[in-house]
C-alpha cells in the first residue's frame, strides 16, 4: 500500500490513548476510519476529531471480548466503507499485582481483551482480506512480549500469546503476499493505560520518567501499513528488551525482576481498585495520560535525540582535536 488516502481502516480500543493517537495518524492522511471501543460517547468525539483532520470515521461501540460483536464490527466496516484495508488490534487492558492477590477474573479479563480479543479480530478480518487479495493485520503489542514483567503476570501471558498467534498467522498467510500480520511493540508510553488497569498492588505505579509520546507508536502502525514489516519496536527499551531477551533470557528476567520489585518496595501505598477492567469509567479519555506534563519529564524520543546529538557533537570535536594534533 502507498497511499491511505481512502483507504478503510478499523481501530479497536480507539477512543483512548494509543487508539485515539493512531485514529488521528490515519485521519491527517485522508483514511476513512471505523473507531470501535465499550466508551460510544468518547468514540463520537475522536470521531470528529478524526474528520477535523481530514479523514472520515464512524463508531462502532464494541466489546472486544465478544466474538459477536468483533464480527458485526468487520461487517460495518465493510457495509459502510465497501472494504476493510487495514486492522488494527489495539485494545489492551492490565492489572498489576502478586499473581495470587488478583482475583482471578481479572487476569481471565486481560488475557480476554489482549489475547482473545486480537484473536476474534484476526479471524474477523482475515476472511475479508482473502477476499479481497490484500489488507494489513497490525497487534499492538508491547515489549512485554519480549521481556516478562513481574507482577503483571496475565498481561505477560498474553503478549507473548500475541506475538505467537500473529507468527503463526504470517506463515499460514506466506501464500499471499498482499496480506501482511505486522506486531508494533512500544516501550512505555504516555497513556491513560494505568487509570484504566487495575491495580491490587497496594502500591503506587509510575510509569517513571523515561516515556514516549502516543503519536510515536500512531506513526510507527502507520509506518507499517503502509511498509508492512513482521516486527517494529518503538523505543530503546523494547529494542533492548528484545535484543536481551534473545541473547541472555536469565539475565535479562533477573535484571527486570530486580528493578520491578524495588520499585515496588518503594513505592507509596495506595487503593485497590479494578480500574476499567469490568465495566468502562470515565476516566481516561485522551491519547495523553498526562504523565509528560510532570515537571522535570522530558518525552523519551526527545531525550534520545539531545543526547545522540551530544554524543555527535562529542564525537565530532574529538576527531577535530585528533587532528590538529596530528597536523602539528
Amino acid at each position: 500500500m502507498t497511499d491511505l488516502s481512502h483507504a478503510s481502516v478499523v481501530i479497536t480500543g480507539a477512543s483512548s490513548g494509543i487508539g485515539r493517537a493512531t485514529a488521528r495518524a490515519f485521519a491527517q492522511r485522508g483514511a476513512r476510519l471505523t473507531l470501535a471501543a465499550r466508551r460510544g460517547d468518547v468514540l463520537e468525539e475522536a470521531a470528529r476529531e478524526c474528520r477535523a483532520l481530514g479523514g472520515d470515521a464512524v463508531v462502532a461501540p464494541t466489546d472486544v471480548t465478544d466474538p459477536e460483536a468483533v464480527r458485526a464490527l468487520a461487517r460495518a466496516a465493510q457495509d459502510r466503507w465497501g472494504r476493510i484495508d487495514v486492522w488494527v488490534n489495539n485494545a489492551g487492558v492490565g492489572a498489576v499485582g502478586r499473581f495470587d492477590a488478583v482475583p482471578l477474573d481479572l487476569h481471565r479479563q486481560v488475557i480476554e481483551v489482549n489475547l482473545m480479543g486480537a484473536l476474534y479480530g484476526a479471524h474477523a478480518v482475515i476472511p475479508v482480506f482473502r477476499r479481497q487479495g490484500a489488507g494489513v493485520l497490525v497487534n499492538n503489542v508491547s515489549m512485554g512480549a519480549w521481556a516478562p514483567m513481574p507482577f503483571a503476570a496475565a498481561y505477560t501471558a498474553s503478549k507473548f500469546g500475541l506475538r505467537g498467534l500473529a507468527a503463526s498467522l504470517r506463515q499460514e498467510l506466506a501464500e499471499h503476499p498482499r496480506i501482511h500480520v505486522c506486531g508494533v511493540f512500544p516501550s512505555m508510553i504516555d497513556t491513560p493505560g494505568i487509570q484504566h488497569g487495575a491495580n491490587l498492588s497496594g502500591r503506587n505505579v509510575d510509569p517513571g520518567p523515561y516515556l514516549y509520546a502516543p503519536e510515536r507508536v500512531a506513526e510507527a502502525i502507520v509506518g507499517v501499513a503502509l511498509h508492512p514489516r513482521a516486527e517494529v519496536a518503538v523505543g530503546f527499551p523494547a529494542g533492548w528488551a528484545r535484543f536481551g531477551y534473545g541473547v541472555a533470557p536469565l539475565p535479562t528476567e533477573a535484571a527486570i525482576g530486580f528493578v520491578a520489585r524495588r520499585a515496588m518496595d518503594r513505592a507509596s501505598r495506595a487503593p485497590l481498585r479494578e480500574g476499567a477492567l469490568r465495566h468502562p469509567i470515565p476516566d481516561g479519555t485522551h491519547a495523553s495520560g498526562g504523565w509528560l506534563d510532570r515537571p522535570g519529564t522530558v518525552e523519551a524520543g526527545r531525550a534520545n535525540t539531545v543526547v545522540l546529538g551530544a554524543a555527535a557533537l562529542g564525537l565530532g570535536a574529538l576527531a577535530l582535536s585528533l587532528a590538529r594534533r596530528r597536523r602539528a
